[in-house]
Formats: C-alpha cells, sequence, structure tokens
C-alpha cells in the first residue's frame, strides 16, 4: 500500500498576521494627519500664513510713517493685490490669498470710511467674539466643530460622535480653539476701545491672526498624537 502524502505546503496555509494594540488607531492617525496636510497645502500652506502676517503689518508701519489712515489703507490692499499677482505668476492659484484680500479689504474700506486707524482691526476682533461664540455653541450642542472639520477630513461623517474616546479628543481640540479666541477677544476689545494702536496692531496680527491658529493646530495634533 502506498504512502499518500499531504501536498499542502505553508503557502497553501492562510497566514494570519497578528495586529498589535493601537495599531488601527496609529494608522488611522496617520492618514487623518496626511489629509490634514494636504488641506493645509490646498489653502496656501506656509505661504498664506506669511502674506496674513505681513498684509496685517503693513497697515501699522505705513501708519506710522505716514499718519494717513486712507492712504495706510491702500498700502496694506495693495499689499495683498501684489502677494495675488505673485501667485498667479508663479502658478498658484488666486483663490488660495482671496480670504486675505477680502478681510483686509474689508478692513481698509471700514477705516477709510471712519477716519480711524483702530477700526482697521475691527474686522478681526469680531471674528475672534463670533469665532468663540461658535467653538463654544458647538460644544454645548455636542457637536465640536473641530470633530465636524476632522470627521470630514477622515471621511466617517458622524461616526466619530459614538466613539466616546474620540469625541473627548474633539471636545478638547475645540476647546484649545475657544480658548484662543477667548484670550484674543479679552485682549483685543479694550485695546480697540481705548484705540491703543500699536499693541492693537500687533495683537490683532498674533492673536487674532494665523501664528495663534498654527499654535492650536499644532496643539490639536499634540492631542491626537498622545491620545492612547
Amino acid at each position: 500500500m502506498g504512502v499518500i502524502l499531504d501536498a499542502t505546503s505553508d503557502h497553501d496555509v492562510p497566514q494570519r498576521f497578528p495586529v498589535r494594540r493601537g495599531e488601527g488607531e496609529h494608522m488611522s492617525f496617520t492618514m487623518l494627519t496626511r489629509k490634514s496636510l494636504s488641506l493645509f497645502s490646498a489653502v496656501g500652506g506656509w505661504r498664506t500664513v506669511a502674506e496674513s502676517v505681513v498684509s496685517r503689518s503693513l497697515f501699522l508701519v505705513a501708519y506710522l510713517i505716514t499718519r494717513q489712515v486712507l492712504t495706510s489703507a491702500l498700502i496694506a490692499v495693495g499689499g495683498v493685490v501684489v502677494f495675488t499677482a505673485a501667485r498667479l505668476c508663479t502658478g498658484g492659484k488666486p483663490w488660495q490669498p482671496a480670504l486675505g484680500l477680502l478681510v483686509v479689504g474689508a478692513s481698509a474700506l471700514l477705516a477709510g470710511s471712519t477716519g480711524q486707524a483702530a477700526d482697521f482691526y475691527l474686522p478681526a476682533v469680531v471674528l475672534q467674539a463670533v469665532g468663540g461664540a461658535l467653538f463654544l455653541l458647538s460644544m454645548l450642542v455636542k457637536w465640536p466643530i473641530v470633530g465636524l472639520v476632522m470627521g470630514t477630513l477622515h471621511g466617517d461623517h458622524h461616526a466619530w460622535r459614538h466613539d466616546r474616546h474620540q469625541l473627548r479628543r474633539y471636545y478638547a481640540c475645540t476647546a484649545v480653539f475657544l480658548t484662543k479666541c477667548t484670550i484674543a477677544t479679552a485682549v483685543l476689545v479694550p485695546l480697540y476701545l481705548t484705540e491703543t494702536l500699536i499693541p492693537l496692531g500687533i495683537a490683532a496680527t498674533l492673536l487674532g491672526g494665523a501664528p495663534a491658529a498654527g499654535v492650536c493646530v499644532y496643539l490639536c495634533w499634540r492631542i491626537f498624537r498622545n491620545a492612547p
């Protein structure tokens, strides 16, 4: 009687690869980070951040030199127009600095119409106050804004609301932006009311602009990075 050998080789046996605890969350975080960086690049990246700082600083510097509100406002608008033209010449998209042009244009129009230099920074004050109210409201109704944004980026839409740990992280990140808006409003409002121009211009550029927002984004990244 012949002997029947089992011809099944190791290659025919399904392999099971163990997945370490937390590895799925790490892969998810990596994908989320990549999508966030892609969004950051889509809106112009660090170039947009630099343009935001420079455009607001232009008005302050021009006013300190000329003491003319309208002239300083036009210089600030002209700077943003130059940035837009540079985008076009280098193959960039003109809508990337469009938000900055809109904000600076509204600021220049307001300051030019009232003749008060402090009014150039009034839109920044209003944006911080309104932003803080929106962040607070989103937390009170249990739909934190950061969760809505990240859920859209991650593609899980509203599934994150059923994950207790994920929801807690989104609350923490939204609280970071709420704190930023609260501090900015608390600093900017008295400076605006007393028309203390130089501190107001510096605070509006740093607290009400891209630098403080960048710090908030970094803190949110750390919250997700250190998540268990």
